[in-house]
C-alpha cells in the first residue's frame, strides 16, 4: 500500500513480458525527477491492490502499456477522473482484473482521486522474458518528460 504522499505516480506492468514493463520502467525513469513529496511506486497491476494505492492522494498518474489502434510508442493521456478509460485498451493484468476495472470500481465507491490521470504506451510485444521494444524504449523518456512536466505545473 502508499504511504502518505498526496500525489503518486504508479508505474503499472509485469516486468518479465516486453512492452507490458512500459509503466514500470517509466517510474524509475521519473525517481529522484520529482519534486519533494511526490511518491513513486511501481505496481503489478492487479486491481485490488491499485485502489489500496489510491488512498489518501489527491492526485495519482498511472503509467501503463496499452493496446489500441496507435503505432508502437504512441504515448497518450486520459484524464480519468472526467472519463473511463476506452473500452479494449487496457487489457486485464494476469490477476483478472487490471488498472481499468481498477479506476472504475474507485469511481464506483467514490475513491477515485480528484485528479486521477493515465499517461498510457502503445506496445508491440508482450512476449514473456523480451524486452521493451525500441519504440517503447525510446517511449519511456517521452512519458516520463511529459508526467514530470504535467506535476510541474
Amino acid at each position: 500500500m502508499a504511504g502518505g504522499a498526496s500525489i503518486r505516480v504508479i508505474g503499472v506492468g509485469n516486468p518479465d513480458r516486453g512492452d507490458d514493463a512500459a509503466g514500470r520502467a517509466v517510474a524509475r525513469w521519473l525517481t529522484n525527477c520529482l519534486p519533494a513529496g511526490v511518491e513513486v511506486l511501481e505496481h503489478d497491476g492487479e486491481a485490488t491492490g491499485l485502489l489500496a494505492c489510491l488512498e489518501g492522494a489527491e492526485a495519482v498518474y498511472f503509467i501503463d502499456a496499452c493496446v489500441a489502434a496507435g503505432p508502437p510508442g504512441a504515448v497518450r493521456r486520459f484524464d480519468v477522473a472526467a472519463a473511463p478509460l476506452p473500452a479494449g485498451a487496457f487489457g486485464c493484468s494476469t490477476h483478472g482484473m487490471g488498472l481499468a476495472e481498477a479506476v472504475e470500481l474507485a469511481r464506483t465507491f467514490g475513491a477515485l482521486p480528484p485528479r486521477c490521470v493515465v499517461y498510457a504506451i502503445e506496445g508491440e510485444s508482450f512476449v514473456p522474458g523480451a524486452p521493451l521494444s525500441p519504440a517503447v524504449s525510446q517511449a519511456v523518456a517521452e512519458a516520463g518528460g511529459q508526467l514530470r512536466a504535467e506535476i510541474a505545473g
